[in-house]
């Protein structure tokens, strides 16, 4: 993933009109020629990605390139290819496991296919903000974007995606005419659910995402819709902010009502908050309670007992994006929604009801 600045050689002690004129445009492609001992065409050859240049000596030009700070004019081999070779994204949140997986996936996608990354993330994710982190990626001259929400910023009307730049939304709605690749959210927390019903669990309570949060909405969605097919009321939804500390705090709250048997939690790190609870409590998982989370982390098949959860692919949610978005830069048409199948991991963290328990 790389980040666009501007950098300057060091000039040493030169003549200082010389010195003057150099600072002012930069290194050019000249420069890096005598530096490198090679000709101004094996320089462009190398800056612009081409294979026909022996390893050692393209070892050379770009080491000369680094000495002098010398920066490939982007604009000028636009004109050439009619692509800059560049793609943008914007994000809202760097913290939430799923976010960096599908970032790295994006940056590896773009990456094989001869792109660069530029990324912008936005903290506070108002009106200005998204206007201006288009139009820096603008200014950056990126060939498209991919914007990663996980919030309903889109169902406001002042809010809105670029029209006059290709772009692929992860993880939130973008209204008609824009495409989405996201996880199969409503499956996979229909898988979770249904698991625990065909345990034999009479009900299933729910920790919930922030309800800010567009995957959270749908599964919470799901969950109901799930409970409500088999006949079942559902309970009111119980929201964290997908941290443990959330979920350890709902788990207290759910662990001391003798009726709570079966808990889906919208994510792992709640469902390990939820775990850390039931065993405050003296509540014996699965004996007790059952558990499911949802995003399959690292670590899931290492938590006490191993969590089952819901496996998201966030490798192909990235790649998929980069694919959708290089087939609107190439002027193709893509699929305008691309949903990604989830997977049910049953470990030990859930089991049938204990003999006796009419919940």
């Amino acid at each position: 993933m790389t980040l666009s600045h501007s950098s300057f050689p060091d000039l040493g002690d030169g003549n200082a009109a010389s010195h003057h004129a150099r600072t002012t445009r930069g290194p050019s492609m000249a420069d890096v020629a005598r530096e490198a001992g090679v000709s101004s065409q094996t320089v462009s050859r190398v800056a612009n990605g081409l294979s026909n240049v022996e390893e050692t000596t393209k070892k050379r030009v770009l080491d000369a390139m680094q000495k002098l700070g010398y920066r490939p004019n982007r604009a000028a081999r636009a004109l050439k290819s009619g692509r800059f070779k560049s793609i943008g994204v914007i994000m809202f949140t760097l913290s939430t496991f799923g976010n960096m997986r599908t970032l790295d996936a994006i940056a590896t996608a773009a990456s094989r296919a001869g792109y660069s990354v530029t990324l912008i993330p936005l903290t506070d994710p108002t009106t200005g903000k998204v206007s201006g982190a288009y139009h820096q990626l603008r200014e950056q001259q990126v060939d498209g974007v991919v914007i990663i929400f996980e919030a309903h910023l889109l169902d406001h009307a002042d809010i809105a995606l670029p029209e006059d730049l290709p772009a692929v939304v992860i993880d939130s709605n973008a209204g008609s005419g824009y495409s989405v690749v996201d996880t199969d959210q409503h499956q996979g927390a229909r898988l979770a659910t249904e698991h625990l019903l065909e345990l034999g669990h009479r009900q299933v309570w729910h920790i919930g995402g922030p309800d800010s949060s567009f995957s959270a909405l749908h599964r919470a969605e799901s969950w109901k819709q799930t409970l409500e097919e088999a006949g079942i009321k559902a309970p009111e939804v119980l929201h964290g902010d997908w941290s443990a500390e959330s979920g350890y705090r709902i788990g207290l709250e759910l662990g001391k009502n003798p009726a709570v048997s079966a808990i889906f939690a919208a994510n792992d790190q709640m469902a390990l908050g939820a775990m850390r609870a039931m065993h405050e409590l003296g509540r014996a998982i699965p004996e007790d309670v059952s558990i499911v989370g949802f995003d399959d982390l690292e670590e899931a098949a290492s938590f006490w007992p191993p969590l089952t959860t819901i496996r998201q692919d966030f490798h192909a949610v990235g790649r998929l994006s980069i694919e959708n978005l290089l087939h609107q830069i190439a002027g193709d048409t893509p699929a305008r929604d691309v949903s990604v199948p989830t997977r049910l991991m049953v470990r030990k963290s859930t089991a049938p009801p204990a003999p006796g328990r009419s919940v």
